[in-house]
């Protein structure tokens, strides 16, 4: 499977390349657009194995780090895997996701 199969397409006809159009023998080409980094980073994001926990009264990233892996040094894993650095930002109620796998999220995030 072509990693293009899901790509949006688009028609080049502007101004800026004539010199090249007329290189080729042609008015306008059809690309392929580039996917934006987010998509990317939710795709890569999105690989990754996770479990869903409700943030509750008291919660801090390193209780998570240390309850889940073993070690509260690695609270900014969770922080920066759902994108809220501070555990200001979190709600009561809302729900993180905390990735299993330490090493595969390491990689992700660092």
């Amino acid at each position: 499977m072509s990693r293009y199969n899901k790509r949006t397409r688009a028609i080049n006809a502007n101004d800026q390349y004539k010199n090249i159009f007329d290189k080729k023998g042609v008015q306008r080409i059809e690309q392929y657009r580039t996917l934006s980094k987010r998509v990317y980073e939710d795709q890569i994001y999105d690989s990754i194995e996770t479990i869903n926990y409700t943030w509750k009264y008291g919660d801090m990233y390193w209780r998570l780090s240390s309850r889940y892996y073993g070690d509260p040094k690695y609270w900014w894993v969770i922080a920066s895997f759902n994108k809220k650095p501070t555990e200001s930002l979190n709600k009561l109620g809302d729900i993180i996701k905390i990735p299993i796998n330490l090493a595969e999220a390491l990689q992700v995030v660092e």
